[in-house]
């Protein structure tokens, strides 16, 4: 058994752990990396880089189906396999860049095997024995599978191998209408594919209800059948035909079935108890500032059990860079973080959308614009979608969704703003280029003004200066 002394171990190269590690030996620190799995981790690999290719895939074949409200005539012919070949190629381009051979090339020590916690600052991974003087876990996390009858019986996709299919599916059924389950149910069902979505509440539940109705409302008119509030009780399979019988009694079958229920945390088999890290159902216990009950030992991305985003995690990278390396006061900022589902219209948000932030028991204003009245939209006949401000009374915002086309762009304006605690005027002081969708944000913050600046009160105070003249 080797063993290696360094100044911090990494446990994980997914996007967390990759960032801490380049930034940390760019600074000068000895860094050992330690992964089982794929480099990239997730993100790469399974998640954001392949769901967005398909989604790209799925886009060109629906807008050669809608190129006629432009006057334009187009039919696809989609190719599957050719749309995964996409895919494929989209991984391969960015690989290098989270590749062992440059992270070596960068002077981080990789090691390719499960890691183990043997006691409070060891690990062993494959032959080697590693001690630091501090330790990053960032293992991410991994698809839930829930115990329903009959699943071990069935040939079921979850992220990790849905972009291995080659051959179009018949009949796609997703369990779980979560952002995972509403992108591949919208890629596929544009692709070619029959698709059924199947949720145990609502869809994208944890969104703004109104935004998720406008989603909800496109699925639906481009062919997912959508089944909410029911639970899937039993699945089977006899040949290729998968079937899934709901609790409302129906049932519903198939050629594939992607399981797309939730994510967990990975920490299992780490010999956390051995490194004195304590846990709870949905990740790491860890402290604002990411430590762990261990205080040489420190969680970044998914595995800290707060949002499961890959720019949360490399936010995480970045407050352990400047805690540890810097030793400045730094604390995750998950609550600033914006999400975006990549769903077309797409939804995104960040802070307290108007449900949450009533049900806290504030006292909220809310002020909404409508892509209908954007006349880049107009323009474009993409009129679908609107802006919610939720604010204090006063004006401080506590939260933006916007379901629309582009609202994965447009909200990082509001996540600005919250981050530096921005209050909703300074959106009416901005100018907006036009025709954009940007000019959606001044009109909502000056809608939350148009009672008092229309207000009887304002008129007389009109009347009177008038009589300056």
């Amino acid at each position: 058994m080797k063993t290696v002394k360094t100044d911090i171990c990494v446990i994980g190269a997914g996007s967390a752990g990759l960032s801490f590690a380049a930034g940390a030996v760019q600074l000068g620190k000895k860094v050992v990396l330690i992964e089982k799995g794929k480099m990239g981790g997730d993100c790469l690999n399974y998640g954001c880089v392949p769901s967005k290719a398909l989604l790209a895939a799925g886009a060109a074949a629906q807008n050669a189906r809608d190129a006629e409200k432009y006057g334009v005539m187009a039919t696809p012919q989609v190719d599957f396999a050719a749309a995964m070949a996409h895919v494929k190629s989209v991984i391969a381009g960015i690989e290098p860049h989270d590749s062992q051979e440059r992270f070596e090339g960068l002077g981080v020590h990789v090691i390719r095997a499960a890691a183990r916690f043997t006691g409070p600052r060891k690990v062993e991974a494959g032959d080697t024995t590693v001690t630091a003087k501090f330790f990053i876990i960032a293992t991410g996390s991994s698809a839930v599978i829930p115990p329903l009858k009959g699943l071990d019986t069935v040939d079921y996709l979850t992220n990790e191998t849905l972009f291995d299919q080659t051959d179009k599916p018949e009949h796609l059924i997703i369990l779980g209408g979560g952002p995972i389950g509403v992108e591949m149910a919208q890629a596929h069902v544009r692709l070619g594919a029959k698709v059924t979505l199947v949720d145990g509440m609502t869809i994208l539940n944890r969104e703004d209800a109104d935004a998720v109705g406008v989603v909800r409302q496109r699925l639906e008119a481009e062919g997912v059948q959508i089944i909410e509030n029911t639970l899937a009780s039993e699945v089977s399979q006899e040949g290729t035909t998968i079937s899934v019988t709901l609790s409302n009694g129906t049932s519903i079958s198939g050629d594939r079935l992607l399981v797309a229920v939730g994510r967990k945390a990975n920490f299992d088999n780490l010999g956390l108890d051995m490194a004195g890290v304590e846990t709870h159902d949905h990740g790491i216990v860890s402290d604002d500032n990411l430590r762990t009950s261990n205080k040489r030992i420190f969680v970044a991305g998914d595995v800290a059990g707060g949002k499961q985003f890959t720019h949360v995690a490399g936010d995480h990278a970045s407050t352990l860079v400047r805690r540890l390396l810097f030793k400045a006061p730094a604390k995750k900022r998950d609550a600033v973080a914006p999400q975006v589902t990549y769903c077309d219209p797409e939804l995104a948000s960040v802070g307290l959308n108007e449900t949450a932030a009533k049900e806290a028991g504030l006292s909220v204003s809310v002020s909404t614009w409508s892509f209908d009245e954007n006349d880049r939209a107009r323009a474009e006949k993409r009129t679908d979608g609107f802006l919610k401000v939720v604010t204090t009374k006063g004006g401080k915002i506590l939260g933006a969704s916007i379901v629309g086309k582009g609202a994965g762009d447009e909200i990082t304006t509001w996540a600005k703003a919250i981050a530096n605690d921005d209050k909703i005027v300074a959106f009416t002081k901005m100018i907006a280029p036009y025709p954009t969708r940007s000019e959606i944000s001044k009109r909502a913050a000056g809608a939350f003004y148009t009672p008092t600046l229309f207000s009887g009160r304002t008129k007389f105070v009109v009347k009177l200066l008038s009589m300056l003249d």
